[in-house]
């Protein structure tokens, strides 16, 4: 019973800071805010206690599990002959080049405009439920196959529509979600069932809170979508290449920022415990964020640790904050690995701020300052987003 009360402490607090931070309080959707929320808890608790529910996410982890066996099989054949001393996984072998191929399939999915039709109609019955435009409902389902930058690429076509407000939210929808292409790589760092219900949770989240933050009302000429030009590939075989080569940057990209921020993090904790006897900067996020963490409902006595994987998850990146997990989860409860692995499963971070910036620039110079300018405010938003979905999934662990 106190779990709950705490819970609905922690929403009322999402939420009532979100309102604080809105722009223009006499407009924000209530009803279709509380659609999202009764949505939230019906799926949370469908995927989670219903034997329905959870052969759904077992089919689906055992279809992602036989693509990462397809994509092994590439894997290996290029680096096969390449020696490992220990039996230990390489991360970079293992993890980040799967995403090569998810990025491949998405790709040609996206070329026979299977995706896009799909996408665009749950995007279009998230409009019809909760009343929000359609352009911002497309981009938030959009944003759960694609990454920040492709979602928002997406909609480019529409940016002539997308005034600040509606910017807030489409952009607080790229960094609340995570790419389909990247999620093969979470299910072999995280358990199955908290990942792949994060990413519903965490688009409506996302949806509910840059609501409340920034609500919009449209006119219905200016809310129309069009994915005519969703891929610029002219064969299969064009699609697969196109989708490879994208999938290989991610990879590197992700390589690249893993060796830059554990590096750095060495560095700071290296100088922290020069300082102050042993102190690290997990330790310090611990302190900060083990009240949320409590509300949140991970049991008192692991606060502290959950509080700094979350910390650590904001100034640095998700991957870094789930190998912190994965080291951990031994002695973890399965109540904190629920609620952190969700929490996790988004790119709500600092470096989140750059890319959708830099992403929507290249798109409308005006409009990339825009971003810019609210990045900090966008940042505090999809993180409250992910303390929400977190909070959520809580309840029915």
């Amino acid at each position: 019973m106190l779990d709950i009360i705490f819970a609905i402490a922690a929403i009322a607090i999402v939420l009532a800071i979100a309102w604080f931070m809105s722009n223009d309080k006499k407009s924000i959707p209530f009803k279709g805010i509380a659609f999202m929320l009764i949505a939230q808890l019906l799926i949370t608790w469908f995927m989670f206690n219903t034997p329905i529910g959870k052969m759904i996410i077992t089919t689906i982890s055992d279809v992602f599990n036989k693509l990462i066996e397809f994509g092994k099989v590439g894997v290996d054949f290029v680096l096969g002959g390449i020696s490992i001393e220990s039996e230990a996984s390489v991360f970079f072998f293992d993890v980040l080049l799967i995403i090569v191929f998810f990025a491949t399939i998405l790709s040609v999915l996206t070329y026979l405009r299977i995706l896009p039709w799909l996408i665009q109609f749950l995007g279009g019955v998230i409009s019809k439920i909760t009343g929000l435009p359609k352009i911002e409902s497309f981009n938030a389902v959009n944003s759960m196959f694609f990454g920040q930058s492709e979602a928002l690429l997406a909609i480019k076509s529409q940016f002539h529509r997308v005034t600040e407000n509606r910017l807030y939210i489409v952009s607080a929808s790229a960094m609340g979600s995570v790419s389909a292409s990247i999620v093969g790589a979470y299910l072999q760092m995280l358990p199955e069932q908290y990942v792949l219900v994060a990413i519903p949770l965490n688009m409506f989240s996302a949806l509910i809170l840059a609501s409340i933050i920034a609500p919009v009302s449209v006119e219905d000429e200016d809310d129309a979508v069009d994915i005519k030009d969703v891929s610029e590939s002219k064969s299969v075989f064009e699609a697969m290449a196109n989708g490879a080569l994208d999938g290989g940057k991610i990879a590197l990209i992700v390589a690249t920022m893993l060796i830059a921020f554990l590096a750095s993090l060495e560095l700071v904790n290296f100088v922290l415990g020069a300082i102050a006897g042993g102190l690290t900067l997990q330790e310090i996020l611990g302190w900060i964020l083990a009240p949320i963490a409590f509300l949140m409902g991970v049991p008192a006595g692991e606060i502290a640790q959950a509080g700094g994987i979350m910390g650590l998850k904001v100034i640095t990146n998700e991957f870094v904050a789930m190998l912190e997990l994965q080291a951990a989860m031994d002695g973890m409860s399965e109540k904190s690995i629920g609620v952190i692995s969700v929490f996790l499963t988004s790119f709500a971070n600092f470096s989140s701020i750059g890319i959708i910036a830099g992403t929507v620039a290249g798109i409308s110079s005006e409009k990339g300052k825009v971003v810019s300018r609210f990045g900090m405010k966008l940042l505090i938003g999809a993180t409250l987003a992910s303390i929400l979905s977190a909070t959520i999934a809580g309840l029915f662990i």
